[in-house]
């Protein structure tokens, strides 16, 4: 992998000895709100490359923009030496698979069915599969253990066992190059180191992996390279030995660490220690639509660590929570919120120090708006200068409103170690 030089363009009339991933002077942003700028990478043939960097650092929608699901403001994506945007979606995906954070669909589909949905690149419009695309998705559900769950619904699962059906599918997708936003979310410790186990022996087999992930330590103990991200762009790129030191991770996480290595190991094993100064404010995001999501991009790039909930799956409050790597509390569209749902919610608002509106809340937010010390809403058009006690503000002055609140008691102490997302 070459780092941030931008000297790694491919030309398409090459042969196919070079980088089979070529990301050249990337720039991205949303709302006006940078996120990632000049960003410049490349990623061997056969190699599994890690993302890692604090929240909103960009790690999201650098993938987003890799599968082509993104059109950045500047800057090219190549794979196997030819620019992305030349080609059709359809041919895109039969380049790049990724799975999502999230793990909702709307239908309620048997995880066989979730599965052949890999399929789909490789058919025409009214094309049945064939043996060989049974064979595919037969060949993906093994290889990702979720064979005994064939036939049952994929929302009966656990967030784990979503996960998995979802890298069964991209399996089943065939392609050269396997993105993952997030892959050991939900998982525990065993299926963790399982699934990134069948990452490497992918990567083993000529596949090109890259892989966004908040567990430091096991970026480092599986991933041939490292690309961190912070600050609107790369930090620092290699082997995890070289990224993984404490100057850096001060310099992107503003967290102070001790760097050593894992047991058994050459790999860098990362222990926060205990913050000298208080972080960021924590802010939890109430709404939907455009409102909601323009307040999630200004807290993100003013600092602040951001979560949003309960919004349905794809609306643009959830999707820019997505790109921006926080936290989303998501339903599925036209569902009601449910238990677990508006549980983690209210989590989430407890522990930020202020809780803000914006947009439509709808009426099973109560209690997660409820439960926030302080709340702070968006004022748009129709909102009196005071609702349901309430202070409003206007966007733009949505940070400072918030930076003026006291801080909580309390903070995560290893907020590095595990960010998961429930997205």
């Amino acid at each position: 992998m070459s780092g941030p030089t931008g000297s790694n363009s491919a030309d398409p009339e090459q042969d196919h000895s070079g980088p089979m991933l070529d990301v050249s002077d990337l720039a991205m942003s949303f709302d006006d709100q940078s996120v990632v700028s000049g960003v410049d990478f490349s990623v061997d043939r056969g190699s599994l490359v890690g993302l890692v960097g604090p929240n909103g650092a960009g790690k999201t929608t650098v993938l987003r923009a890799v599968k082509g699901t993104l059109d950045p403001d500047r800057g090219t994506v190549r794979i196997d030496g030819e620019p992305i945007r030349s080609k059709s979606a359809k041919a895109v995906s039969r380049l790049v698979a990724s799975t999502p954070q999230g793990t909702s669909l709307s239908f309620d589909f048997s995880v066989r069915q979730t599965v052949e949905m890999g399929r789909t690149p490789h058919l025409g419009r009214f094309d049945r599969m064939d043996d060989g695309d049974r064979r595919a998705v037969e060949t993906a559900m093994e290889r990702a253990s979720v064979t005994q769950f064939a036939d049952r619904p994929f929302t009966s699962l656990s967030g784990g066992e979503r996960q998995r059906v979802l890298l069964a599918r991209a399996l089943a997708q065939e392609t050269p190059v396997l993105l993952l936003d997030e892959p050991t979310a939900n998982l525990d410790i065993n299926h963790a180191v399982r699934t990134l186990e069948l990452v490497q022996t992918l990567v083993e087999d000529g596949k090109t992996a890259i892989a966004a992930i908040h567990d430091l330590n096991l970026a480092a103990r599986y991933c041939d390279e490292l690309v961190l991200l912070a600050g609107g762009g790369i930090r620092a790129a290699g082997r995890p030995a070289n990224v993984l030191t404490s100057d850096t991770l001060r310099d992107a996480f503003g967290a102070e660490t001790l760097v050593t290595t894992q047991p058994g190991t050459n790999a860098p094993l990362v222990t926060p220690l205990a913050n000298r100064e208080s972080v960021d404010r924590r802010v939890h995001v109430v709404g939907t639509g455009k409102p909601a999501a323009s307040a999630v991009s200004k807290l993100v790039g003013a600092g602040c660590r951001v979560s949003v909930g309960v919004t349905p799956a794809g609306d643009i409050a959830a999707e820019r929570a997505t790109d921006l790597d926080c936290e989303a509390v998501t339903v599925p569209a036209f569902a009601g919120i449910d238990d677990a749902a508006r549980e983690r919610a209210v989590e989430l608002a407890q522990a930020a120090d202020a809780v803000v509106t914006a947009g439509e809340t709808g009426d099973g937010n109560s209690a997660v708006i409820e439960a926030g010390d302080t709340c702070l809403a968006v004022e748009t058009d129709e909102s009196p200068p005071m609702r349901n006690g309430r202070d409003t503000v206007p966007l733009a002055s949505l940070p400072e409103a918030v930076a003026s609140l006291p801080p909580a008691a309390e903070r995560d102490a290893t907020p590095l170690l595990n960010q998961s997302t429930t997205d």
